[in-house]
């Protein structure tokens, strides 16, 4: 992936990138999911930071890419660390879970809550860190996305400057220090609806994948108890369904980013209302194929469990990837099917 570029393709023109769109960045990362869901895993999760560093002030990017600008940064974004305010920037602490690879990364943006006596609500915000600065901590043994290397990172007492922090409410507004010198409308787009189609896109292609190794494996399989696979009218079914859903997942994908690119275009804030759509629309989309998944597993028979086989692997990682808690479609379906019915919306599932 370093080596065909594509973790450039949201990075500004002026650090090397190709400052390409939306749809673009999610092509490529379906067709990686095709492959392995692992890999497009990676590059949704690490390759949607070169964006996120066009929020923040030059000099951040300056530290990042000064010297090379391929160097890529993990994240774990969960508000698990603590930072304390210090003259020019901030001390943080904390051990953070599951930044999908950190091994192959330079650096590291890392979530925590600024402490603070005032009443209010938290104050979030992204800390850009070095890797000499962190500990990574082998974690990773899970049944899929094995291949993610999302191990945990730990952090004690490490000064980060107040230029390398940006705080997620401002990127709920659309504004960052960054946007000073990266003008395109690329970067005026929600970063929580980016980042969440990042953890949910791969499992389209991964099921896509899933599906045309079916296809391939069912045209020549004969089962002891029903005939060829090919012949088999719930097998017919089971691909039909899963190749019109995989058809109406990217239809909606798509759609979504070229509507939040006109908002940009004309210098707007996406409505609430379709932020909070957008945000069940990606987080159900694990669930879907996780579904569909399973069906066309059972089609491959006690065969199928082999190893040498991908049935497995592809619905293991499926549903690992449906763990991530942007991935939770009951959480977001609730919060948007409450605006319906007039009530508050819950503020930390919008970001």
């Amino acid at each position: 992936m370093q080596e065909a570029g594509v973790f450039r393709v949201l990075q500004p023109k002026r650090w090397g990138g190709f400052e390409m769109d939306l749809r673009t960045y999610f092509e490529v990362q379906i067709v990686l999911g095709e492959g392995d869901m692992s890999a497009a895993w990676i590059y949704g999760v690490v390759g949607v930071h070169p964006w996120l560093m066009a929020l923040l002030d030059d000099r951040a990017a300056q530290d990042v890419w000064g010297k090379e600008t391929s160097v890529l940064i993990s994240s774990s974004l969960a508000p698990m660390g603590k930072a304390t305010p210090a003259d020019g920037g901030f001390i943080l602490n904390g051990r953070w879970k599951y930044s999908s690879g950190c091994e192959h990364c330079d650096w590291s943006f890392l979530g925590a809550i600024v402490q603070s006596e005032k009443p209010g609500l938290p104050d979030q915000r992204h800390f850009l860190v070095p890797r000499k600065d962190y500990e990574i901590v082998d974690t990773w043994n899970v049944p899929g996305l094995r291949a993610t290397g999302s191990h945990d990172i730990v952090v004690h007492d490490v000064f980060v400057p107040g230029y390398r922090v940006q705080a997620l409410v401002d990127s709920f507004n659309l504004v960052g220090p960054g946007q000073a010198v990266n003008a395109s409308p690329l970067y005026r787009l929600p970063f929580g609806q980016i980042f969440v189609r990042g953890v949910s896109t791969a499992a389209i292609g991964a099921l896509r994948g899933l599906l045309d190794a079916l296809l391939e494996y069912g045209s020549v399989r004969v089962s002891r108890a029903g005939g060829r696979t090919a012949e088999d009218p719930v097998a017919q079914l089971a691909c039909a369904e899963t190749a019109a859903a995989i058809d109406e997942m990217k239809t909606v994908l798509f759609r979504t980013f070229d509507t939040l690119t006109q908002y940009a275009h004309a210098g707007q804030t996406p409505p609430l209302a379709e932020r909070l759509q957008y945000k069940f629309q990606s987080s159900y989309v694990p669930e879907r194929c996780m579904t569909l998944a399973s069906r066309l597993f059972k089609l491959t028979g006690a065969a199928g469990i082999s190893a040498d086989l991908p049935f497995g692997r592809i619905l293991n990682d499926i549903t690992i990837g449906r763990q991530h808690l942007a991935n939770q479609f009951e959480y977001y379906g609730r919060n948007w099917g409450a605006t319906m019915f007039g009530l508050e919306h819950n503020r930390d599932l919008m970001m």
